[in-house]
């Protein structure tokens, strides 16, 4: 079962690669969220390593030299834990941690860990553990050889040592169990969002900490929780709001991510069907991040996986007040301008420019433009109401006064 304890701050170093597909800026980026992605799990970073390479050691992943280097580091700094920015194969895996003689866990098994402390309901915490199954099974022969220095900790929440042992047999029926209780939750949960009727639904999706969950209180005046760390929100959180005179359902999804594990979308299945059945969705964007378009194209490639990159669309560029251009010196005539110096208003006249009216420009912390916000969402969900009921608009042409009356009646 998955455990729910709180644990130390273990001490860990971040592993990266520097390739043709992903250059110097991109690792260092990479590296910043996997750092992230420490801290939330419960770790602090003591250093990084990259190397540059043509292609992974397809034993150890980075080379011999850069191995042993990090190897020295851990021992003299008694590091607990390595982390690896890129999926390591079963083989990879094992073959560090005899090297390296230290817990390795590769940014998907790190993501788990996290979804792991994450998880809420009974619901949530069968879909990480079958997701947690699937990525282990094939990992098992060299995984529980070690659980002698490797107990408890970032990367072991979940399956655990005693409950899984060394029997592929006794976790495929681990995950042939969980997928059944899965299958019956979902059916259930179908059910549910066929009870909701002919509401409009609204989902918000985003990359993780963009701040969909602090909009989300502030739209629907709800207390949904929000942190300041990578997947704050996991389970599914649905809340009926009216702008004016009309009702409709807002969804809180789970964050997406760049290298999003398989097994999370495929055992998330029920939750991404939120998405999936929306009439409308907010993809809410921090604009403040250096890398945002990147987020943007994450998000986007996702929801192209869950068939739902067709859906209409709303643009919502938050955090607004935390946005800050890099400034260049009038007497400078050396340094190129780049997107790191745009204003705003210049970001407005770019790509941006031709979303039109779909593109919009907020602070749901600060409440900044909300009122834009809701007469954008009012809009839009008033189109869909009337396209669904064409008939009481027919006998009411002054729609919004008879809502009015359906609403206070």
């Amino acid at each position: 079962m998955l455990e729910k304890k709180d644990i130390a701050h273990e001490k860990a170093v971040l592993i990266g690669v520097i390739t043709q597909q992903q250059n110097e800026e991109q690792s260092k980026e990479y590296l910043d969220e996997l750092e992230f992605l420490t801290y939330t799990a419960g770790g602090e970073v003591i250093k990084r390593f990259t190397q540059k390479m043509t292609v992974a050691n397809p034993k150890t992943f980075i080379g011999t030299g850069k191995m042993e280097e990090v190897q020295a580091f851990i021992d003299t700094h008694d590091i607990g834990t390595a982390i690896f920015d890129d999926e390591l194969s079963p083989a990879q895996e094992r073959n560090i941690s005899k090297i390296l003689n230290c817990k390795v866990l590769d940014r998907t098994n790190l993501i788990l860990d996290i979804f792991a402390q994450r998880a809420q309901t009974s619901y949530a915490r069968t879909q990480v553990e079958l997701a947690q199954c699937e990525y282990l099974l094939p990992r098992l022969k060299g995984m529980w050889t070690h659980l002698e220095r490797q107990k408890g900790g970032i990367g072991m929440r979940g399956p655990g040592e005693t409950e899984i042992e060394t029997d592929r047999r006794i976790v495929r029926d681990r995950i042939s169990l969980l997928k059944a209780k899965i299958k019956t939750i979902d059916k259930q949960m179908a059910v549910q969002r066929g009870n909701r009727g002919k509401m409009v639904r609204i989902a918000l999706v985003g990359y993780t900490n963009v701040g969909k969950s602090t909009l989300m209180n502030v739209v629907s005046k709800s207390d949904v929780f929000a942190e300041n760390k990578l997947f704050a929100t996991l389970d599914t959180t649905v809340r009926k709001v009216v702008i004016k005179n009309l009702p409709f359902l807002m969804s809180d999804t789970v964050g997406f991510i760049r290298k999003l594990p398989t097994q999370l979308i495929d055992s998330f299945k029920s939750t991404l069907d939120e998405v999936r059945e929306a009439d409308l969705l907010l993809h809410v964007v921090d604009i403040s991040h250096p890398n945002f378009e990147e987020h943007i194209e994450s998000v986007n490639t996702i929801l192209l996986d869950i068939k739902s990159s067709d859906k209409p669309t709303i643009m919502v560029f938050n955090k607004i007040d935390a946005y800050e251009a890099e400034l260049i010196a009038e007497d400078d005539l050396v340094t190129e301008k780049t997107k790191a110096h745009y204003t705003l208003d210049e970001w407005k006249r770019t790509w941006m420019a031709k979303i039109g009216d779909n593109a919009l420009f907020i602070s749901a912390l600060n409440k900044d433009n909300l009122e834009d916000f809701r007469k954008r969402v009012y809009k839009e969900v008033r189109k869909i109401h009337i396209q669904r009921f064409p008939y009481n608009h027919f006998l009411y042409p002054d729609y919004d006064s008879y809502l009015d009356n359906e609403t206070t009646s």
